[in-house]
């Protein structure tokens, strides 16, 4: 599967230009647009910086005929269709999807390497959508990434800041408070397709970390990094599904309270939790494993990571990940009940996914809704398909 793009072009105050015949890229992800990019330099001789997605000819991600609003220094010579998109103003959009944008944001990370001594010699636009923009900037020294989230992803590099010495983390070499962040590079590649032995190394190492961070709940928090515990958990999801048809899942919304009391009284910590550990965030190169990522993090039961990671896996391989996770806990901290607390929140975990993609729906503009729209009914669904009555 690819998908069919056009370019929607604007120059750098915003002026509509008109936009280049469609062209076909190999990648089917809405997001990924280095093909875009480079495809439009190889056709075209034009460098351009994609900004947001305009319009698509499906209701949801992959493939199909995608137009993108991109940036230009200057009127390209080649024949430009006239231009007919929308370009009204919208209060959610991000800061990197707005002309003129991606140049503020790279003069900044260009700035942060030539301060540490690493002068930038050429850039590469890599990924931009509602949740990121990501650029590579290279120079004789190795590869920088610079990345851009939204506000409600800002304690990223809070996050990292606290993680620093773990040793499993990305090391962040600068950041502000719009959500920008340099991060260095992290050779190999992401596992998404890690079998069950490497999903134990890496509950095994998250462990490591989330015991650790069971002590510094207080500090994270105090940093930024949301509180889901207990009843600010439920609360939260409650007010993010609020727009949204939750009649399948009434009993369980109205059962929340309790069943999160009874998960507390299986006395596991609160700790920090990725939010997100699926295995295509975590990078390694057989030496070493970095987890990435870390916008969905927030302080709350370390269930949750497990679960993500065991999703897809067969029950057999689940239960004895399961088993392996449940036995540490009750190692380090006698008396708990792991696997009840694994059990209770099976259906909470898909739940709160759902208020995860309510969150995102409710934060970024219309026109990159698709990205999302059909997430939170599907997890939903996943949550009446997993539940489990409180004892």
């Amino acid at each position: 599967m690819s998908r069919t793009v056009t370019l929607a072009l604007v120059d750098a105050d915003g002026v509509p230009l008109g936009s280049l015949p469609p062209y076909d890229v190999p990648e089917p992800w809405w997001q990924e647009v280095a093909s875009v990019v480079t495809e439009a330099r190889r056709r075209h001789h034009l460098d351009v910086a994609v900004l947001r997605l305009l319009a698509a000819d499906r209701p949801e991600p992959p493939g199909g005929h995608l137009t993108y609003l991109a940036q230009v220094a200057e009127r390209p010579a080649v024949p430009l269709s006239p231009p007919t998109f929308d370009l009204s103003e919208e209060p959610l959009r991000a800061a990197w999807a707005r002309p003129g944008g991606p140049a503020r944001s790279l003069a900044w990370a260009a700035g942060e390497l030539r301060r540490i001594g690493r002068p930038v010699t050429g850039v590469a636009q890599q990924r931009t959508w509602n949740l990121s923009a990501i650029w590579r900037l290279d120079g004789e020294w190795g590869s920088a990434w610079l990345k851009q989230v939204p506000l409600f992803f800002r304690h990223e590099a809070a996050v990292l800041r606290r993680l620093a010495a773990s040793g499993v983390t990305p090391t962040l070499l600068a950041a502000d408070d719009s959500g920008r962040m340099l991060l260095d590079h992290v050779p190999g590649e992401d596992r998404y397709a890690a079998d069950v032995d490497e999903r134990a190394a890496i509950t095994a190492d998250h462990h490591v970390l989330q015991v650790r961070a069971a002590a510094d709940v207080a500090g994270l928090v105090a940093d930024g990094v949301p509180d889901r515990r207990g009843p600010a958990l439920a609360g939260w999801i409650r007010t993010m599904l609020a727009p949204h048809d939750v009649s399948a899942v009434a009993g369980l919304l109205a059962d929340l309270d309790d069943r999160l009391d009874q998960v507390r009284r299986c006395g596991l910590p609160d700790t920090l939790v990725h939010g997100d550990l699926h295995p295509g965030n975590v990078r390694g190169d057989g030496r070493r494993r970095v987890v990435i990522d870390w916008g969905d993090a927030f302080v709350g039961h370390p269930a949750f990571d497990l679960l993500r990671l065991t999703e897809t896996l067969d029950p057999a391989a689940a239960g004895r990940l399961a088993a392996e996770w449940a036995a540490r806990w009750r190692a380090d901290v006698p008396g708990c009940d792991p696997e009840r607390a694994v059990a209770l929140l099976r259906p909470v975990a898909p739940l709160r996914m759902a208020a995860v993609y309510a969150m995102f729906l409710a934060g970024i503009e219309p026109s990159e809704h698709p990205f999302h729209v059909h997430d939170v009914p599907a997890c939903l669904d996943a949550a009446v398909a997993t539940l489990v009555s409180i004892d």
